[in-house]
C-alpha cells in the first residue's frame, strides 16, 4: 500500500480549480494587490471575487475563478476556512509586497517557490502530487498517465482527470507551435522554464527531467526541506536522507532530484543555515540534524538569502 496523504482513508481527491487554464504571467500579482488593497475590510471575498473582478482583472468569469486558483495553491494569498476573508501570506508579500523581490517573475527562485508549493498541495492538487511524488517512471504517454490516475481514483470522471492533466502538462512542458493555436494557447505557464517536463519525439509523449537543478537555490532548498519536515515528521530533531530524497513530498521527489544531488545539498546545510541545520553521517545514520530552538516560521529567511546573493551576483 502507498504511503503518504494521498491515500489516507478518506482522502478526497481534487481534480479541477483551475477551469482547464494553466497559470499565467502577471495572474499572482494581480491577485496579491488585490487581497492586499482589500484585507483590512471585513468579508472582503466578495471584494476579490464578487461580479466586478471580471472588469477588473479584464478576463472572463471562468478565468477570474482560475487566477483565485493559483493563487491560493501557489501560496499567495489563503482563504481561512470558515470566514469570507482573503489574506496575504508570507510568500505572497515577499515576492509581491511592497519592496517585493521578485514582481514580475522574473527569477527562478521565484518559480521553483511556486513549483514546490503547488507539487506539495496535496489537498487541492492531486495530479501534481502524484505525479512528482508517487510517479516513478522518467517518460510517460498522456494516455496511460491517465489511466494510472483513474486506477488509484475510478469515482472521478475520466473527462475530468483528462482536464486536469492537460493543464499539468500545460504547466511544466513547452507547447509546440502550431498554425491553429490562438493568441491565448501560445501563452506558456511561467514554470515552463523549469524545464521538469519536456516533451519527446512520440506525440503525446513526455519525459520527467531528473538530476541536478542548477537554478534552484541552496536557500529555495533550505525552506523546502523544512517544509517538508514540519509536515512530515515536526516533534523531530531529526530527519533522515531517506525521507528528504524519496517520501512523498520531499524535496528529492519534488525537484527530481538524484541521490547524489540530495547528498551534495544537505553536505553544506549548516553553511546554508547558519548552523541551524547540519548534515551528520554518525554512526553510519545519514541524517540531517535540527537545531532544538530552530522555529520552523523563520524558513523564508533562508529564501531572502537567496535573493539577496542573487542580486549581488548580477550587481557585480
Amino acid at each position: 500500500m502507498a504511503r503518504g496523504p494521498l491515500y489516507q482513508q478518506g482522502y478526497k481527491p481534487q481534480f479541477s480549480g483551475h477551469e482547464t487554464f494553466p497559470l499565467r504571467y502577471g495572474w499572482l500579482k494581480k491577485c496579491y494587490d488585490r487581497v492586499a488593497e482589500t484585507q483590512q475590510e471585513t468579508n472582503n471575498k466578495s471584494l476579490c471575487w464578487g461580479d466586478d473582478a471580471i472588469a477588473r482583472f479584464g478576463v472572463g468569469k471562468n478565468m477570474v475563478s482560475s487566477m483565485r486558483h493559483w493563487a491560493t495553491v501557489a501560496g499567495i494569498i489563503e482563504e481561512p476556512s470558515g470566514t469570507n476573508q482573503v489574506k496575504t501570506t508570507p510568500l505572497g508579500k515577499l515576492l509581491f509586497g511592497k519592496g517585493g523581490v521578485d514582481l514580475y517573475l522574473e527569477h527562478p527562485i521565484s518559480l521553483w517557490l511556486i513549483h514546490w508549493k503547488l507539487a506539495t498541495e496535496w489537498k487541492k492538487k492531486t495530479t501534481w502530487y502524484w505525479a512528482f511524488s508517487y510517479f516513478s517512471a522518467v517518460t510517460f504517454e498522456r494516455d496511460k498517465f491517465i489511466e494510472r490516475l483513474q486506477r488509484d481514483w475510478p469515482t472521478v470522471a475520466k473527462s475530468t482527470v483528462q482536464k486536469d492533466v492537460a493543464c499539468f502538462i500545460r504547466t511544466y512542458a513547452t507547447q509546440p507551435s502550431s498554425a491553429k493555436a490562438g493568441k491565448d494557447d501560445s501563452l506558456e505557464c511561467p514554470l515552463t522554464e523549469l524545464g521538469l517536463i519536456k516533451p519527446v519525439s512520440k506525440r503525446d509523449e513526455f519525459r520527467f527531467v531528473r538530476g541536478q537543478k542548477t537554478t534552484l537555490g541552496d536557500g529555495t532548498f533550505a525552506y523546502a526541506l523544512l517544509e517538508f519536515w514540519k509536515e512530515f515528521s515536526p516533534a523531530s530533531s531529526t530527519l533522515s536522507f531517506e525521507a528528504i530524497a524519496y517520501e512523498p513530498g520531499s524535496p528529492g521527489r519534488v525537484f527530481l532530484l538524484d541521490e547524489n544531488d540530495v547528498v551534495e545539498r544537505l553536505s553544506h546545510l549548516d553553511r546554508v543555515t547558519n548552523n541551524a541545520l547540519r548534515w551528520s553521517e554518525t554512526a553510519g545514520l545519514k541524517q540531517v540534524v535540527r537545531s532544538p530552538e530552530y522555529d520552523f516560521g523563520k524558513a523564508l529567511d533562508f529564501v531572502k538569502k537567496d535573493f539577496k546573493r542573487s542580486n549581488e551576483r548580477e550587481a557585480a
